[in-house]
């Protein structure tokens, strides 16, 4: 049976997008211009473009037009969250909503109407521009309390904040005190700069304080990471006992307190931050990728005074500077009240993924936090989670353990699913499939 007119032209464009003579960002001509050009119907070129939708080479902007798109990227912000081998992406937390785009869109007509766009083009002070670091430290004052913007650095994102706190405060060879299941980026910068890990016992995500102790009495410890408002990957909110008990310990041991905050945004009460109660020896790192866009790499560090200079040095090293362009439209944000209206849709679009989750899974345990996009499923003692994971991609679905994560050398079998950028209407199904294969290995 001869194919169908449309797939010829849809396979014909796709040959051309995957080959690079069509760019990415290249706009389409309008559905009317390409039937004319090709000799077709209007709706048989709308079913092109729709066919080259679904494939994910073309993204559709409502009143904008159609436009070629980064092969090199997951689809995100509303469509597919789906990897570059064709899998439904849970393994990376990429939350995103449908009007993300327009908001950019606003933020860059206002940003180019500027009086100091100019200025962007330049060298910029290594630690940001002092009136940005007052607008980032005047927003944190409800979570932080007072914040000195001299000693708050800009940088390229929050992962960029922990490596500049590694290079800059820790030496190769330093043990560093973390938790049994930790971010794995953490794990990255750890051996980037040569740091030995020391897994630290706890319950879910919460570090036990008088085991830091016994371990700080057999190994010269020289700081701590936490992430005590919404761990990754668990969701824990650390309660303000235990963290009055770490800070004990670490002042016991002259520890330096890594407190990684970049999900705690995601939790509408939470406990005094270490910085506000010790910020003597507390280095705070934070991001806005969670809040507004991962793409927008734009995070920040506070520190004491006596480790700032030492921290623009390795800024200075690594990137010189944040882009202006970024601190610009975030710190924008920030003042017209975008920033507080997206971490507000963040939260309650992972409030209802949660529900979605919970409801899905059924009585299969679940370790979260309520207004988290991503979950983690420890398994029963009897799987192992390598099987299940192999099966779910073979279904279409990507999904991740425990490896990444673990910092013991047991690694704990367990599934983390991260479902942020997944679209709404079709989350139920796809837990759905993750549930189901569970069932299938307990009962085999």
């Amino acid at each position: 049976m001869p194919k169908a007119r449309y797939l010829h032209l849809a396979d014909t464009l796709a040959r051309a997008i995957q080959k690079g003579k069509l760019t990415p960002g290249t706009k389409l001509p309008t559905h009317r211009a390409f039937a004319e050009q090709f000799g077709i119907a209007l709706a048989t070129a709308t079913r092109v473009y729709g066919e080259l939708e679904r494939r994910g080479l073309v993204v559709g902007e409502a009143g904008r037009g159609t436009f070629v798109r980064d092969l090199g990227l997951p689809i995100t912000l509303g469509a597919h969250q789906t990897a570059n081998d064709g899998l439904v992406d849970l393994v990376f937390n990429m939350p995103g909503d449908a009007g993300d785009a327009d908001i950019l869109r606003a933020g860059l007509r206002k940003l180019a109407t500027a009086g100091d766009l100019e200025a962007m083009l330049r060298y910029q002070p290594h630690g940001g521009r002092l009136h940005e670091r007052r607008i980032i430290a005047e927003s944190l004052d409800a979570s932080l309390g007072s914040v000195d913007p001299e000693c708050l650095l800009v940088t390229s994102g929050g992962q960029h904040g922990l490596a500049i706190t590694a290079l800059g405060l820790l030496r190769a060879g330093d043990f560093v005190a973390v938790d049994p299941l930790t971010y794995p980026g953490f794990k990255s910068v750890c051996a980037l700069q040569g740091l030995n890990i020391v897994p630290i016992e706890g319950r879910a995500g919460v570090m036990d304080p008088d085991a830091l102790d016994r371990h700080c009495h057999t190994r010269d410890i020289k700081a701590v990471y936490l992430m005590p408002t919404v761990h990754s990957p668990l969701g824990a909110v650390m309660d303000e006992v235990t963290r009055l008990r770490l800070i004990d310990v670490a002042r016991k041991h002259d520890l330096l307190i890594i407190e990684d905050a970049a999900y705690a945004f995601l939790e509408p009460s939470p406990p005094k931050t270490f910085l506000s109660m010790v910020p003597e020896r507390t280095v705070h790192v934070g991001g806005f990728s969670k809040s507004i866009a991962t793409g927008l790499r734009l995070g920040y560090v506070i520190a004491p005074q006596t480790h700032i200079e030492r921290l623009v040095e390795v800024i200075r090293a690594t990137t010189w500077n944040a882009p202006a362009l970024i601190s610009g439209l975030v710190t924008g944000w920030i003042e017209d009240g975008t920033l507080a209206a997206s971490t507000e849709t963040r939260r309650r679009d992972g409030a209802t993924r949660q529900r979605i989750c919970r409801a899905t899974m059924g009585d299969i345990p679940i370790l979260s936090h309520h207004n988290a996009g991503f979950a983690w499923l420890p398994l029963d003692p009897a799987l192992r989670a390598d099987p299940i994971v192999s099966q779910l991609k073979e279904k279409g679905i990507s999904v991740s353990g425990a490896a990444s994560f673990a910092t013991t050398l047991a690694v704990p079998q367990a599934l983390r699913l991260a479902f942020g950028g997944v679209p709404i209407e079709e989350l139920s199904g796809l837990l759905g499939t993750v549930r189901d294969a569970l069932h299938k290995a307990q009962a085999d």
